[in-house]
């Protein structure tokens, strides 16, 4: 299929349209999120555009969703050289897209240039939407604003970049797993909040008790998180897989191993109604890997039976360690 045909078939799709107008909304919550929640109170929840909430602490003049193009379109470049092919066009999309809509809502609910600049919450909406002495609520609300946004996103198999493009590559060339290397990203985003907005390095002078904003981020990567969760799989974390094909499938044994790292067992199986022998894979993923897999099958032989189900509790080598011998008597 030419790269023509397939732009034809994807206009002609109501699932692609239906997706991409999902990831456009995702985007535009997470605008929302940043530039009424968080954006106003200096709350640094990890990511590119919690530097760009601190890099506009030292050059106001700049608005964060423009340090977001700044820090994405580099990102982005080094992801395609890197990953080509694996990295779509939809997280492309989602990347350019939401720091435009932030720069776009940032214009429109400020009244001047000077409190653009100084995203000042008692004027933005008129201080109809001012939680200086809440800060709490604020975290709450932006962190689920924001992981919704997410999370519809992600669902649409796109992501917006930034930090996941930094844990890909650590993933890929150091060895560190996708969560680690977002969780070290994000850290040291936080950590540079701490400096900058905390203690007022680099800019004239750190806000009274600033350190304590280090806190409402970490409240606030927290609930984002949670929410991204419920919004992909509900409460569930780790996903059982059942792969059931007609013959042994070298590539898909290959790909689960060397490119996933994971582990799976064969299990010997029988049609019900043909009586033929099957091959079954018993594999157990992260939610986040369900996709890969899915597209991976898809790729290989499209015939293939998969069955996705939830993991209550996963235990052993790449998942959680089996508890304390006390904590399961204690059970």
């Amino acid at each position: 299929m030419t790269v023509k045909q397939s732009i034809k078939e994807s206009l002609t799709n109501l699932v692609w349209w239906r997706e991409m107008i999902t990831i456009v909304i995702g985007c535009a919550m997470c605008a929302v999120g940043f530039v009424f929640f968080i954006n106003p109170y200096n709350i640094v929840p990890g990511g590119v555009y919690g530097m760009g909430i601190v890099l506009h602490n030292i050059f106001p003049s700049i608005q964060v969703g423009t340090f977001g193009y700044m820090m994405d379109i580099p990102l982005l470049t080094i992801a395609i050289i890197l990953f080509g092919k694996q990295f779509g066009g939809r997280t492309l999309f989602a990347a350019f897209i939401t720091p435009g809509i932030m720069n776009i809502i940032s214009a429109a609910v400020y009244p001047t240039k000077e409190a653009l600049q100084s995203l000042d919450p008692s004027q933005l909406m008129g201080g109809a939407i001012n939680l200086s002495d809440h800060l709490m609520l604020a975290c709450i609300l932006g962190g689920t604003i924001i992981g919704a946004g997410l999370g519809l996103v992600v669902r649409s198999n796109a992501t917006t970049g930034g930090t996941d493009i930094i844990a890909m590559i650590l993933n890929r060339y150091l060895h560190i797993p996708f969560s680690r290397g977002v969780l070290m990203a994000d850290s040291f985003v936080v950590l540079a909040g701490l400096i900058v907005i905390g203690f007022g390095v680099g800019i004239d002078g750190g806000e009274a008790g600033g350190w304590l904003l280090s806190l409402y981020s970490l409240i606030c990567i927290f609930v984002t998180s949670r929410v991204i969760d419920y919004v992909i799989d509900g409460a569930s974390y780790d996903k059982l897989l059942f792969i059931i094909g007609n013959t042994h499938s070298e590539p898909l044994r290959q790909y689960i191993i060397n490119d996933m790292e994971r582990g799976g067992t064969y299990i010997k199986a029988s049609g019900m109604y043909s009586k033929d022998e099957k091959e079954m894979i018993f594999l157990v993923v992260s939610r986040r890997e369900v996709a890969q897999v899915q597209r991976k099958i898809r790729e290989i032989d499209p015939t293939i039976f998969l069955v996705v189900t939830d993991a209550y509790d996963t235990y052993g080598e790449g998942f959680k360690p089996f508890p304390e011998k006390d904590a399961m008597l204690n059970d």
